[in-house]
C-alpha cells in the first residue's frame, strides 16, 4: 500500500515539473515585468526539469523495488 501511494506521488511531482516545463511562459507573464520573462523562464524550465527526474526516480523506485 505504501508503494503505491510513493508511486502516486511521485507521478504528480513529475506532472507538476512537466508542467512547469511547457507553461514556463505563460506563467512568468503573469508574474513578472517583461525585462524578467526570460530568464524567469529559464529558471521555471530548470526547476521543472529537475522535478520531472525526481518524480520519475521516485516511481521508478517504486515500480523496480
Amino acid at each position: 500500500m505504501g508503494q503505491i501511494i510513493l508511486a502516486i506521488v511521485g507521478l504528480l511531482i513529475t506532472v507538476l515539473g512537466v508542467i512547469c516545463i511547457f507553461d514556463a511562459r505563460v506563467l512568468t507573464k503573469k508574474m513578472f515585468s517583461f525585462g524578467d520573462q526570460n530568464d524567469a523562464s529559464l529558471g521555471l524550465k530548470l526547476f521543472g526539469f529537475i522535478f520531472a527526474i525526481i518524480g520519475a526516480f521516485v516511481v521508478y523506485l517504486c515500480i523496480h523495488v
